[in-house]
């Protein structure tokens, strides 16, 4: 027992050294090829209209506030300023969303965001994005790389398609810090010991990001009031919640297989739902020493067996927000397909782990 998992342990190490480092690689190339026409975008925007400033930076090799969606697919978002004079109201009615309402006592003119405030008060994440989507419209015209950006069309989001290869969605936000939202306050579990109250504080602390797009639970069916309302972010808080032991590189490995293996019609499975489904094996498994290197494999097969219960049952809940359906209007027939592949994945690392070289 213990030389089959030493083995399989081998293998996930030589997979990670070979087939994860190369994809990082490719991503990071990836990476700095998308930001310099984002950059020059934004930087067209910024002339057009100073509130929105670039928020893009490059900080230790990583960019702040840009997320790997998949090896050609990201999101950058762009942190707004002047949040002040606005109440988060997070009263559990939108699931994963938030709304933004005017203080009392505030005048609207105090608002660096006037023209967007609603006539009961909210300030319309809608109305933001539009107003943004035809200045990056603009942008995209302007900019030197015009020739290889282009608007991605009949969407309420603002997307781009550069040189054919990739898609970058640019996503106006506000960052959060110093409070921690009410939909998520059952977290961490009592009953629970993982992650410890020095890592819950750090976690905390990182705080949220609410995002101007469409939410996940509307699903196409949205009212003013719902289409007005701000997304839940938790970014860095989950990239905080990851570190130590071989949480990092056991995601690593989900990516570099769902990249390869489950990149399947109608996008069922991202990047997304293998942080969460890690983030809900180290609940499983609280104490530090469940996460040694020696124990990657053991990890892995329990994510894996984990996602292929959640695609069965139609239902991945998002790891901060359980009331949040991670499937949410993913068609079924893509969600079977996934349980099918990723059984025969998983069937295939542990009877055979010497597989992995060729998966």
């Amino acid at each position: 027992m213990i030389a089959a998992q030493a083995k399989l342990v081998y293998h996930l190490n030589k997979y990670y050294n070979e087939k994860c480092h190369t994809r990082k690689a490719a991503i990071s190339k990836s990476i700095r090829e998308v930001c310099k026409v984002v950059s020059d975008v934004l930087k067209e925007v910024e002339v057009q209209e100073p509130r929105f400033i670039s928020s893009l930076s490059e900080m230790d090799n990583r960019f702040e506030g840009l997320e790997v969606i998949s090896p050609t697919e990201f999101e950058v978002v762009l942190y707004l300023n002047q949040m002040g004079v606005f109440n988060f109201v997070d009263d559990g009615s939108l699931p994963g969303c938030a709304v933004l309402k005017l203080s009392d006592g505030r005048k609207r003119s105090m608002s660096l965001w006037v023209e967007f405030i609603t006539a009961s008060g909210y300030l319309s994440a809608r109305k933001i994005r539009s107003r943004f989507q035809t200045l990056v419209a603009q942008a995209v015209d302007k900019c030197s790389y015009r020739d290889v950006v282009k608007m991605v069309a009949d969407t309420s989001e603002v997307k781009l398609r550069i040189r054919d290869r990739y898609v970058v969605i640019i996503t106006p936000a506000f960052k959060c810090t110093g409070i921690w939202p009410r939909s998520a306050a059952h977290w961490p579990l009592p009953h629970i010991p993982w992650p410890g109250p020095n890592r819950v504080a750090e976690v905390k602390a990182e705080g949220f990001n609410l995002l101007s797009k469409e939410c996940y639970s509307l699903n196409g069916k949205q009212s003013s009031a719902e289409s007005d309302a701000w997304v839940l972010q938790f970014g860095e808080a989950e990239n905080r919640l990851l570190m130590g032991g071989c949480r990092k590189k056991c995601l690593s490995v989900l990516k570099a297989l769902r990249d390869r293996h489950l990149e399947l019609p109608g996008q069922p499975l991202n990047n997304y739902h293998m942080k969460s489904l890690v983030s809900y094996e180290c609940e499983k498994h609280p104490r530090e020493s469940d996460w040694d290197e020696n124990c990657l494999g053991d990890r892995l097969n329990g994510i894996l067996l984990q996602l292929i219960s959640c695609l069965q049952c139609r239902r991945c809940p998002h790891y901060f927000l359980p009331n949040l359906d991670l499937f949410q209007g993913k068609p079924h027939s893509g969600l079977e397909n996934a349980a099918k592949q990723t059984w025969r994945l998983a069937r295939e690392i542990l009877t055979n782990p010497k597989s992995l070289e060729k998966l």
